[in-house]
């Protein structure tokens, strides 16, 4: 499948394909999880410090 039509099906823009693409190409599914591991994490520790 070619990326604008991949690109339509999902209803995302080009741009944001490749950036996505830029971001996590060569990325194993365990590095992937670990990153959304941190953001969750990360998330808590800003609700707990905010003023």
């Amino acid at each position: 499948m070619k990326t604008g039509e991949l690109c339509r099906k999902y209803r995302i823009s080009d741009a944001t394909y490749y950036q996505w693409k830029s971001k996590y190409d060569g990325m194993e599914a365990s590095d992937l999880k670990r990153v959304r591991e941190l953001k969750a994490e990360n998330a808590k520790l800003k609700r707990m410090y905010a003023w």
